[in-house]
């Protein structure tokens, strides 16, 4: 599978080439790219030594249903907006796939898996879910950010150990996808026996400076 463009950024004291000691895969919402969460990593103020590759790929362009079949960056097809049925699964799973090839690549580049970490806001972060639950790699950890779980039936299913690290956040001010969906998916999630962070802010459809902090405190004790 060809894996999709990328924008990196390397942060720690000395960060270039294959020097990183962890990565993070983090995909974007429906309609950005790859350059949407750029600005957030010198926001996260992490660690001056702690080499990390932040990995932004690019989703491919596809027609979106919802938006009259307008071509743009879309992990998925969106064909409907409620909660039941309006994700196209095969696009999830594709998309899965890909996610996967990337968290892979890192390995090759000599991160060790426990110390990749996927993450995904919006229609990302149901990839990411999608990708948590099937991932052959031993993942330190997955962030779904105002997401939700979008092939629910798909969850009984999933392989992945249960002590994996899940940060799952959500604006509960959000007219795109409400809270609720967000944390309905967080309580299927624990229902499950997986460990939920699970946090909410005052916000929208967005992040804010609470949850970026949240986040770089999350990503600290993850590469403590």
């Amino acid at each position: 599978m060809q894996l999709p463009d990328t924008v990196e950024i390397e942060t720690g004291a000395g960060a270039s080439g294959n020097n990183a000691m962890g990565s993070v895969i983090w995909l974007h919402g429906l309609g950005a790219d790859g350059h949407d969460f750029e600005a957030i990593v010198p926001q996260l103020n992490l660690p001056h030594d702690l080499r990390l590759r932040f990995v932004f790929p690019h989703a491919p362009m596809r027609p979106v249903t919802i938006n009259g079949g307008m071509s743009m960056r879309a992990w998925y097809d969106i064909v409907s907006f409620d909660s039941a049925g309006r994700a196209d699964s095969d696009g999830i799973r594709e998309s899965s796939r890909m996610l996967d090839g990337l968290v892979a690549r890192e390995i090759e580049r000599g991160v060790d898996a426990g110390r990749v970490v996927v993450a995904g806001f919006s229609q990302g972060g149901a990839v990411a879910i999608q990708t948590m639950l099937r991932t052959p790699h031993r993942i330190g950890g997955m962030m779904a950010l105002s997401t939700y779980l979008a092939l629910p039936d798909e969850l009984e299913h999933a392989s992945v150990r249960k002590d994996l690290p899940i940060f799952m956040a959500h604006g509960s001010f959000d007219n795109v996808l409400p809270m609720q969906w967000g944390r309905d998916s967080a309580d299927k999630l624990i229902a499950a026996g997986y460990a939920v962070d699970w946090h909410e802010y005052p916000m929208a459809h967005a992040v804010c400076p609470q949850e970026i902090a949240a986040i770089s405190a999350w990503l600290s004790k993850i590469y403590g």
